[in-house]
């Protein structure tokens, strides 16, 4: 099974958003795993603004669960650090990763998907966005490498 990061849509709404005449509301990412026929398995996950947990159910799509925000069964970064080796854990905690990018990272250990990469950071620079990516070939074997892509859109 193989997994991807995708953007789920809360109701909450940044600071800086909130004067809008339309307020634009917050979006995190999170991780899922795809079972064979490509569809997502249910997970859940919690904002990373307001604490609430959504119950994943397919890509970029969550339901809300009320009243589960103290709950201890959500997978957090501190239940993934001992399945990851030291070396890939300073790379994710030197870059300040999220607990999507820790899940994917545990999932490509796992599954031992070697020759996966996973995004450690990117910033947008006017019409590109710097990327900087860890490529994971083996328990022991990785690379670091930082590339400029160039965005555009054609219409």
């Amino acid at each position: 099974m193989a997994g991807i990061k995708h953007l789920i849509q809360c109701h909450c709404i940044l600071p800086q958003y909130k004067k809008l005449p339309d307020p634009v509301f917050h979006k995190f990412v999170t991780f899922s795993t795809i079972d064979e026929d490509g569809d997502v398995i249910p997970s859940v996950s919690r904002c990373n603004n307001c604490g609430v947990v959504h119950k994943i159910v397919d890509f970029c799509t969550s339901e809300f669960i009320y009243g589960l925000e103290d709950t201890f069964a959500i997978t957090e970064i501190k239940d993934l650090r001992s399945n990851i080796p030291e070396k890939i854990l300073q790379i994710l905690d030197d870059n300040k990763c999220d607990i999507a990018t820790w899940q994917q990272v545990d999932d490509i250990l796992r599954n031992e998907e070697w020759g996966s990469w996973v995004i450690l950071s990117k910033v947008a620079l006017k019409g590109s966005t710097q990327i900087k990516q860890l490529t994971i070939d083996g328990i022991d074997k990785l690379k670091i490498e930082s590339h400029l892509r160039k965005d555009e859109i054609v219409g």
